[in-house]
Formats: structure tokens, sequence, C-alpha cells
């Protein structure tokens, strides 16, 4: 096969920052994606329909200068706190000139900007009650903080601690649990019923915990550029993923977690955490599935089945990748600094070509 035409894939999970650097990387996601659901995680955290009005204001602006503007929609989220009020979600709900289609549930301590999460679930149980009541969609990032529980295990425990008792006592409540990394998580959301899904990320696709360890060129070493939360698993957790991706089942589709942060940030101590994937997103994807002779079912994981889950049509635009290999640029303009593209200097296969 020496091309691919889709319908306009969407993004279910991204990050864009805020400021000048929102200004250097939302241009690569709207170029490729219709629409986009934007992560709240900001210094403040986006806890309110008024933020996350102006959160979308600033990305829309910051786009203006953008080839592909107009055919991009960000779909807007809420951080839930221990003080957030169940009237805000009945607002959010009600708006109707910011599309706000989630909340975002971050365990306090889980990943980069959740200090404000939230610590006990049942701290925000009338929240949860008000969401399932008019039919909010609760987008989690599903890992513990305990200290005693080891870093690769985390997703594993949140399901058995925090997730099985959430939905018994929330059955109602639409899930979707955010780049899933294990095969608990994958054989929980298969088996799990109506009203929960997953999003999966291309670099949990493509690598497996060993490649924190080893550079491009085969180097051995610590390799911060591969260091995200949740943490990249064994070979037989990626394997599970890849299953999943291709199955067909409409509980998995496509949610980039791309991170962007300062080249400087991710190269030192304490590196942080996160793969900028925005620049080759589908790029990506592409090279997943055709490396499991799957390249027939990326167009439901990429561009039909999220919408569907969110209850939004599918795009009616298309996208079109052709056999073209081409290097990604080892780095890119980030506000006042760089930035590292994933797989940066590396050539990938495919490429996006057309676009209507």
């Amino acid at each position: 096969m020496q091309s691919l035409t889709l319908t306009r894939p969407d993004d279910w999970h991204l990050h864009l920052r805020d400021g000048v650097n929102l200004e250097s990387v939302v241009g690569f996601s709207a170029e490729q994606f219709g629409r986009a659901i934007i992560m709240p995680n900001l210094k403040p955290p986006i806890t309110t329909v008024a933020q996350a009005i102006a959160y979308r204001t600033r990305i829309l602006n910051a786009l203006l200068d953008k080839t592909w503007h107009r055919t991009f929609t960000p779909l807007m989220t809420l951080y839930l706190t221990s003080n957030t009020p169940p009237d805000e979600i009945r607002r959010a709900k009600e708006e109707t000139t910011c599309p706000i289609v989630a909340c975002k549930l971050y365990p306090a301590g889980a990943t980069t900007n959740s200090a404000a999460g939230v610590g006990d679930i049942r701290e925000i149980y009338p929240v949860l009650d008000v969401m399932q009541e008019v039919g909010m969609v609760l987008c989690v990032h599903g890992e513990v903080t305990d200290p005693e529980v080891d870093i690769f295990d985390r997703e594993a425990v949140f399901i058995d601690r925090v997730l099985i008792p959430l939905r018994r006592d929330f059955p109602g409540l639409k899930i979707v649990m955010e780049h899933i990394t294990t095969k608990e998580a994958v054989n929980y959301v298969w088996d799990g019923g109506r009203g929960i899904a997953a999003t999966i990320t291309a670099h949990h696709l493509l690598y497996n915990r060993n490649t924190l360890f080893l550079s491009p060129n085969g180097a051995t070493g610590l390799y911060p550029d591969n260091y995200c939360l949740p943490i990249l698993k064994r070979e037989n957790h990626r394997r599970a993923l890849v299953d999943a991706a291709i199955s067909g089942n409409p509980k998995f589709f496509l949610g980039t977690d791309s991170a962007p942060h300062a080249a400087l940030l991710k190269d030192t101590a304490p590196s942080c955490a996160g793969c900028f994937t925005a620049p080759a997103a589908l790029e990506l994807y592409a090279e997943a599935f055709e490396a499991a002779g799957k390249l027939d079912k990326l167009e439901g994981f990429a561009s039909h089945f999220g919408a569907d889950f969110y209850g939004l049509p599918r795009n009616t635009a298309t996208v079109t990748l052709a056999r073209a290999p081409w290097e990604v640029r080892k780095e890119l303009p980030f506000g006042d600094a760089t930035i590292k593209p994933f797989r940066g200097g590396e050539t990938l296969p495919w490429q996006m070509v057309v676009r209507r």
C-alpha cells in the first residue's frame, strides 16, 4: 500500500500549554486533526467555565495565522479539585459558546501540574453525581500515587482501588481511562460493559520500557526523551495495547497525550514527563498499525470511535498519508526556548500529504 486516505481524525487527549508555548505547538495538531480534547492542567489549572472559555479563546487566537485554523475545533475540559462546586458542572453542560465535553480527574501528584488534583475520590462524589445526571464524561488519569506502590504497577492498582468502586457507585457515568499502558487496563476496558472507553498513545504502541535506556543510535544510558507518565511498560503490555488498538473494538481510540516541554527541562534532572508527538502524530500511529499488519483498522481507531463515544458527529473531511519517508526535525522553536519532537532526527515511513 502506497497511500491511505482516512476520515479526518480527532485527538481525544492533547496538551497545548499556554502563552508563547501554546503559539509554538498548536499548529501541528490543527494541521492533522479536526478536533482535540484539550487537557486543563495549566498553572493555574482550568477549573471553571469562565477559565475554559478564556483558554479556548487564546487557543483560537494562536491559530489565526495558521493555514488550518478554520477547520480545527478545541474541545474543552475542566480540572476537578476537591473544591469543585457541583453547579459548575451544570454551567459547563449548559454552556453554548464553548464546547466543554468532559472533566479531568488527576490524582494529586500523579503527573505534570497535578498538585491541585484530588486526594480522595470520595471528596468529589457530589460532583460525579451531577456529571452522571447531566451526561458529562469523566476523563481519568488512572494511576494511584501511593509511594508504596511500584511505579510500574500504579495503573493496575488504580483499577482495583479506585475505578472498580467508582463505577459501582456511579454506573451511569461515562468514563475514559486515558493513555492506558497495561494489559490489565486493556482487559478491564474490554470487559467493562458500556460506558467505559480508553485512549492509547502512539508512543505506548511503539515503545516498551527498554527504550528509556536506549537512544536511537543504540547507545545505552538514561534517555529522557522517552520518559512519560504513565511510564512505558514491559513488552507484553505494549503488545496488549497494540492488540486493542487494531481490534476494531470501538472502546479504544486515539489520544496522543502529546505533552510539550522545553528541551532543557527534558534533558536535566528531574526530567519533565511527556513526549511531544504532535509534529508526526498520525504518521506514528500509521507506523504502529502497519507493523501489526492492520493499516485497515487505523481509520476506525483514529477517526470514528472517539467521536461515537462522545456523541459527536464524525468528521466529513479527509486526510491522506503517503509512503514518503521524511525526517522529523531534531528541534523546533518553543516560545523563548526549543523543544525536541518525539523521534526527532529519525526517518518515518509515512507522511501526511493531502487534507480535504
